[in-house]
C-alpha cells in the first residue's frame, strides 16, 4: 500500500546542505546562548553567600511555595480538565456542543486580568462583599495566597488538559466500551480499565502545560501577594538584588529541567489501541437521573472564569472616574504599541523558524532533531528568568562599549528577540507540521528537471506550507499580545503597551484604567481559540 503523502518524510537520500545545517544551528544557539549569562551572573556571587543565600528562610518558603502552587495547579486543572471533556464527548450531557466550546475560553484570558478581577470581586471590600453585606455578611474567606492563587491560576489552565484530553476522546474507538459492557463491566469500570488508558497520554501532555505554567507564572501570584520565585525574582530586580535574582533563576529553571524529565518518565511507552477506525462523536454513557445535574458543573466552572472578569471589568467601565488619574488613562499608542512588537515578533519568528523547521522535516537527521528540539528551550523557560538572562547579556554586550555597535539593553530589538525566544516553538511546530505533508515527489520532480534546491522550495514547497506559516504567525502574534514579565523589564523606558498599562494601573489600585485595554487584550486573544481550532488545537503548544 502506497504511504500517505502526510506521514512520509522527504527523500533522506539526499545529502545533508551545509549551509542549511549551520544556519539552523546558529539559529538554534541563539535561543539557547542567551541563558547560560544566568550561569555567568551566578558565578560572581562569593560562594559562602550563595550557600547562605540559597538556605536562608526566605528562600525555603520561596522553594516550599513555588511547589505547592505547582502540584496544586496541575493536580486541579487534571481534576476539572479531564470530566469536563469526558462529559461532552462521551455522555448525553445537555448542551454538550455549547459547553464543549464555552469550557474551553478561560484559555484566552491572561490569568493576571482574572487575578485582578477576582481580587476586586471577592478581596476585602470588594464588589461581592458589598453585596452581601445587607444580608449580614461582614467577611469573605481570603482571596489571597495559595488557595486564591492556586483558583484562579486553575480556572486559566485547566483549559491545557481539557483540549489534550478532548482531543483524544474524539480519537477513542468507542467499540472498545461496547465490548468491556459485553463482559458486564460498569461505566467506572470500564472508564478505569478500557478509556484511562488509552487517554492517560493526553491527560499527562496537559498536566505538563499546566505545570510549566503554574510555576512560571508571574503576574497572579505578585497580585495574591503569594511569595513564590517569579515574584520574588522581579521584586530582587527592582531592588537591585541581581546576585540573588540570578541564583533563584537557576533554581526556578533547575524545577522547570525537573517537571520536564518527571513527564518524559511517566510519559506512557503504549497505549490501548482499537482497529484504527475513527472515534464516534455520539454519546455512548447516558447519565440518567445524573443528566441536568451534570451541568451544573461546567455551568459552575465557566461562570468564574468568564462571568467574574466581564462584570468586572464592565461595572469599572461604566462606574470609574475618568478623571482620577490622566497619567493611566487609555491612549491609542498602547494599542499601537503593542500591535507593532507583536508583529515584529510574529515576523522574525517565521523567518527563523522556516530554516530550522525545514530542516527538521526534510532530513530524517539526529542534528537536525538536536536543533529543533534547542528551540523549544525558549518556551519551557519561564518569562521572568528569559527576561532576566538577557538583561545580564545586554548589560556584559554594552559594557564591551564598541564604537561602531549599538546598545542593547532597553532598546525595541532585544524586546523582540525575547518575544522570538519565547515563542518561535510555535512557528515552528506549525511550520514543521504543513512541511511533512508536502508530497515528497513534488520536490522531486522538480529537482529532477534541474531546480536548485532553493528555487525547489521557493516555488514548490514554500507556497505549500503558506498555511503553516501563516498560523505560525499568528499565535506568535497573539501569545505576544499577552506577554507580561517580558515586557515589563525589557521594555524601553517610556514604551508603554497594553500590558504594562494595566499592570501600572492595578499597581496603583487605579482598575478602573484596566477595563479597556484588558477588554482589548480578550478579543485579540479570543482570535487564538480560532487559530488552535483551524490548526486542530494542537501545533501552537
Amino acid at each position: 500500500m502506497k504511504s500517505l503523502p502526510s506521514l512520509r518524510r522527504f527523500d533522506t537520500a539526499d545529502e545533508v546542505p551545509l549551509g542549511l545545517a549551520l544556519l539552523s544551528g546558529a539559529i538554534a544557539a541563539s535561543m539557547i546562548v542567551p541563558l547560560t549569562w544566568l550561569v555567568f551572573e551566578a558565578r560572581n556571587v562569593d560562594p559562602a553567600r550563595a550557600r547562605e543565600m540559597l538556605v536562608r528562610p526566605e528562600t525555603v518558603d520561596i522553594v516550599t511555595n513555588s511547589l505547592l502552587l505547582m502540584t496544586s495547579v496541575t493536580l486541579l486543572s487534571v481534576l476539572i480538565g479531564v470530566p469536563l471533556a469526558w462529559l461532552t464527548v462521551q455522555t448525553d450531557l445537555p448542551f454538550r456542543r455549547f459547553w464543549s466550546i464555552v469550557v474551553a475560553l478561560p484559555l484566552v484570558v491572561p490569568s493576571y486580568i482574572g487575578a485582578f478581577a477576582f481580587v476586586s470581586a471577592f478581596g476585602p471590600r470588594g464588589e461581592f462583599q458589598s453585596i452581601l453585606q445587607p444580608l449580614g455578611i461582614e467577611r469573605l474567606p481570603e482571596i489571597y495566597g495559595l488557595s486564591g492563587t492556586t483558583l484562579v491560576i486553575t480556572l486559566y489552565t485547566y483549559p491545557y488538559v481539557y483540549l489534550t484530553t478532548r482531543a483524544a476522546l474524539l480519537s477513542f474507538d468507542t467499540t472498545l466500551l461496547d465490548a468491556a459492557r459485553t463482559l458486564n463491566h460498569g461505566e467506572w469500570d470500564a472508564f478505569r480499565r478500557v478509556t484511562l488508558p488509552q487517554i492517560r497520554p493526553a491527560i499527562v501532555a496537559g498536566a505538563l502545560l499546566a505545570a510549566l505554567y503554574g510555576v512560571s507564572d508571574f503576574g497572579t501570584p505578585a497580585i495574591m501577594q503569594f511569595p513564590v520565585f517569579t515574584r520574588q525574582i522581579f521584586v530582587e530586580y527592582n531592588n537591585g538584588g541581581l546576585d540573588y535574582a540570578s541564583l533563584l533563576s537557576l533554581q526556578l529553571l533547575a524545577i522547570v529541567l525537573v517537571v520536564l524529565a518527571l513527564e518524559w518518565w511517566v510519559r506512557p511507552d503504549r497505549t490501548i489501541r482499537g482497529d484504527g477506525s475513527e472515534g464516534s462523536h455520539d454519546p455512548v454513557v447516558s447519565l440518567g437521573v445524573w443528566r441536568w445535574p451534570a451541568a451544573t458543573f461546567p455551568a459552575a466552572i465557566t461562570t468564574l472564569a468568564l462571568a467574574v472578569p466581564i462584570w468586572i471589568l464592565g461595572l469599572w467601565m461604566v462606574t470609574g472616574d475618568p478623571y482620577a488619574r490622566q497619567t493611566l488613562a487609555f491612549e491609542f499608542s498602547y494599542a499601537l504599541n503593542s500591535v507593532l512588537v507583536a508583529t515584529a515578533a510574529a515576523i522574525v519568528a517565521v523567518l527563523a523558524a522556516l530554516p530550522v523547521a525545514y530542516f527538521a522535516a526534510r532530513y530524517e537527521s539526529p542534528v537536525a532533531t538536536l536543533f529543533e528540539r534547542a528551540t523549544y528551550v525558549g518556551f519551557a523557560v519561564p518569562g521572568i528568568v528569559l527576561g532576566l538572562a538577557l538583561v545580564y547579556f545586554a548589560t556584559a554586550y554594552d559594557s564591551l562599549d564598541l564604537a561602531v555597535a549599538p546598545t542593547l539593553y532597553q532598546t525595541l530589538p532585544l524586546l523582540v528577540f525575547a518575544y522570538v525566544v519565547r515563542f518561535m516553538p510555535q512557528a515552528v511546530g506549525s511550520i514543521r507540521t504543513t512541511t511533512l505533508q508536502v508530497d515528497p515527489q513534488l520536490v522531486e520532480a522538480a529537482r529532477t528537471l534541474g531546480e536548485t534546491p532553493l528555487r525547489t522550495f521557493r516555488k514548490i514547497t514554500l507556497p505549500l506550507v503558506t498555511p503553516g506559516v501563516t498560523a505560525g504567525a499568528a499565535l506568535v502574534f497573539l501569545t505576544t499580545m499577552k506577554e507580561l514579565p517580558v515586557t515589563l523589564i525589557l521594555r524601553p523606558s517610556g514604551f508603554d503597551t497594553l500590558v504594562t498599562i494595566i499592570w501600572r494601573a492595578q499597581e496603583a489600585a487605579y482598575f478602573q484604567y484596566t477595563a479597556i485595554p484588558a477588554f482589548l487584550l480578550l478579543v485579540v486573544s479570543g482570535l487564538s481559540m480560532v487559530v488552535l481550532l483551524s490548526q486542530g488545537g494542537r501545533e501552537g503548544l
